[in-house]
């Protein structure tokens, strides 16, 4: 048994992992570029080795034993050690070339990030830029991207990161419908709605609204900030947004105060063990400094004046 123990390599466990993570033989050969007969081929060898059945075989699906769960707590261990090795040996090697992963929303993006990347790769024409966008996040331990770039109300422990400002929010409607006009903050709860969708059911201004504003009055929602701030746009409804997104919109006015109880920290993160590589150090310093100068706008104090990325549409 110990013989046939040894020979259990981590493409073993990983093929095991893939399993318990997706229930499904064929979305494990997916995820992991196999085929499945080769899938199916390997865990009835770990199974034989072990003398135990990792997997109990179910219409629904593959479902975990006990076993299994052990096996995949291991991997999982595996998992991390391999790379946080990979990293901490190759992080003195790396200079400022080769791919940048970099995650972020669509908002984000399109009013900061875009201008900021542009800037660091004409200086590092070395680095090739991969965006990811979404507001899941991805696991930087796993190594799904290199950096997060996240308006957010709790950063991972688990992450090194700065948080470079505060960021404001404040209602939003569409500028024709509202210049001359000062609705007070009660007329204004009780008119027509945009908000956001249980995928950003974490933002603070997602509970705030639905506190405040009956849910027949909201009648559109969406998972996207640049979305909500395009309903608005359209004339669907008021909604909350980012001082520094929709200051941009020049379709769109502030009609509240900066609310203080609505508000996000804006974080850029990334893994510990590659902090200190060059590419990741590098523009983890660029974003910082591009972005410090303009924390007033950020935070809701300065209207469009002096944005560092010059207006936007």
């Amino acid at each position: 048994m110990s013989d046939s123990l040894q020979a259990l390599s981590w493409d073993d466990l990983r093929i095991v992992k893939a399993i318990g993570e997706s229930g499904s033989l064929v979305a494990a050969a997916t995820a992991l570029g196999l085929n499945h007969s080769t899938v199916s081929r390997r865990l009835a060898v770990v199974e034989r080795t072990l003398g135990a059945a990792l997997f109990d075989r179910r219409r629904s699906g593959y479902v975990t034993t006990d076993a299994g769960a052990d096996v995949i707590e291991l991997a999982t261990r595996v998992e991390k050690d391999i790379l946080s090795v990979a990293r901490r040996v190759s992080r003195h090697a790396q200079s400022h070339t080769g791919d940048l992963r970099i995650t972020t929303s669509d908002a984000l993006l399109l009013d900061f990030l875009t201008p900021v990347i542009a800037d660091f790769q004409s200086q590092n024409p070395g680095v090739r830029i991969e965006m990811i966008v979404g507001n899941k996040p991805l696991n930087l331990a796993r190594g799904e991207s290199d950096i997060a770039f996240r308006a957010t109300g709790a950063a991972p422990e688990n992450l090194f990161g700065r948080k470079l400002a505060t960021v404001a929010w404040a209602i939003y409607g569409r500028r024709i419908d509202y210049v001359g006009t000062s609705p007070t903050t009660h007329e204004l709860y009780q008119r027509q709605w945009v908000s956001y969708g249980k995928g950003l059911s974490g933002l603070k201004a997602f509970g705030f609204v639905d506190g405040r504003v009956h849910r027949d009055n909201i009648v559109y929602r969406s998972d996207s900030v640049a979305g909500v701030a395009s309903a608005i746009s359209s004339g669907m409804g008021i909604g909350f947004l980012p001082c520094m997104h929709g200051d941009l919109v020049d379709s769109l006015i502030r009609i509240s105060p900066v609310e203080p109880e609505v508000y996000d920290e804006l974080w850029i993160l990334t893994h510990p063990d590659i902090r200190k590589s060059g590419r990741v150090y590098a523009f983890l310093t660029h974003c910082a400094e591009a972005i410090m100068p303009h924390r007033d706008f950020i935070e809701g104090r300065e209207l469009r004046f002096g944005h560092p990325m010059g207006t936007h549409r």
